[in-house]
């Protein structure tokens, strides 16, 4: 029987990783089955609510301004705008809208007090509400909690060693110290990561020691295969081998058995076989929709066909944990501070990063 366990080494779970293949898969399916369904699987839909300008210098994202990426920005969605985006992916069978906005931190002020509306907007349609807005601190997760938001995204994307291999404008005691601000209220964590930035499986042992050692530990584990997107600093890593794909997701699985492992970004370049043996080993969500954020993602009738032939279900929302109550906004308890914080900034050079934002111009 698996219990959970906080103390995991990277040399247990390098181990683990390098088992071989049928070995790996038979332990992480036997973990899947005592914890969730292996016939279920949640369908998220993600919305880019705010997309492009980011300051931010990550090395994978084609969102940051310094890079010539052809992204077209845009402002902050309206509330209706969002609703009736919701309402369709509900139809289409998604339980969860996951809203990200290309920002390095959240700012009180009025697109947060717009960002609020929308998280009760959505969460009185019945469905789960997770958001990626960058960096918060404890009071702005208060009032995301207040507003009835069922889960906080913020990845650790690589190992901390890694981490400055890939961006030098924000450091990695502040995703924990958010996720940390994330805990201190009602809302549920989603924690993961990016393989295929040019890391070791050192790096890919490590982000998972830094996640498993949470308690409690993530209750969401995004795992994204890296799109390589012209103009950005890694727009010529190779694919991800699916090989890889199903070997992170099977340790996922058996390092933190509770959690929803997410088959993130980088499916369309996977074979139905291939999604197939994720979801063996363990991955019970995936993000469905055209986009993810920016890059492209299956289109939600291939998804259903699979699950079909696959013979599983799309997974009903607050399953795991009670549907949030919603304050309205005139009864909230917390009031905006106008808080200042001082996220860090390390400011290292990353020679790749700064190529690649001198390259247009």
């Amino acid at each position: 029987m698996n219990t959970i366990r906080y103390n995991w080494t990277k040399e247990e779970i390098i181990q683990l990783y390098n088992k071989p293949l049928m070995d790996l898969l038979f332990e992480a399916a036997s973990a899947h089955r005592q914890f969730h369904n292996p016939n279920v699987v949640q369908v998220s839909t993600l919305l880019s609510i705010k997309t492009g300008g980011c300051p931010e210098d990550c090395g994978y994202c084609p969102q940051a301004a310094r890079y010539h990426t052809n992204i077209e920005g845009n402002d902050l969605m309206t509330v209706s705008q969002v609703k009736a985006q919701a309402l369709r992916a509900k139809a289409s069978g998604s339980s969860r809208v996951c809203m990200g906005a290309a920002w390095r931190n959240v700012k009180d002020g009025p697109e947060f007090d717009q960002v609020l509306e929308m998280v009760r907007t959505i969460n009185k349609l019945d469905m789960e509400v997770c958001c990626t807005l960058g960096m918060i601190t404890e009071n702005q997760a208060k009032r995301l909690a207040e507003a009835g938001l069922y889960a906080y995204n913020h990845n650790l994307d690589s190992s901390e060693e890694y981490y400055k291999e890939v961006i030098s404008t924000r450091g990695y005691e502040d995703r924990l110290e958010t996720i940390e601000n994330v805990r201190k209220t009602n809302v549920t964590v989603c924690s993961g990561g990016i393989i295929g930035m040019g890391e070791q499986i050192e790096d890919r042992a490590g982000m998972l020691v830094a996640l498993a050692s949470l308690n409690p530990q993530p209750e969401s584990v995004p795992i994204n295969a890296l799109v390589a997107v012209e103009g950005t600093p890694l727009e010529n890593e190779k694919p991800v081998e699916i090989w890889d794909m199903i070997r992170m997701v099977a340790t996922t699985r058996i390092v933190m058995p509770e959690t929803q492992v997410r088959l993130s970004a980088g499916r369309t370049q996977m074979s139905r076989e291939g999604q197939a043996m994720c979801f063996f080993a363990g991955a019970n969500s995936i993000f469905a929709g055209d986009k993810l954020l920016t890059t492209p993602n299956p289109d939600v009738n291939e998804d259903m066909k699979m699950f079909e032939l696959l013979g599983l279900e799309p997974q009903k929302p607050f399953i795991k944990k009670m549907q949030p109550e919603t304050v309205e906004a005139e009864n909230s308890q917390y009031q905006p501070l106008g808080e200042k914080p001082k996220w860090t900034r390390p400011g290292h050079v990353i020679e790749r990063n700064l190529e690649a934002s001198q390259k247009g111009k």
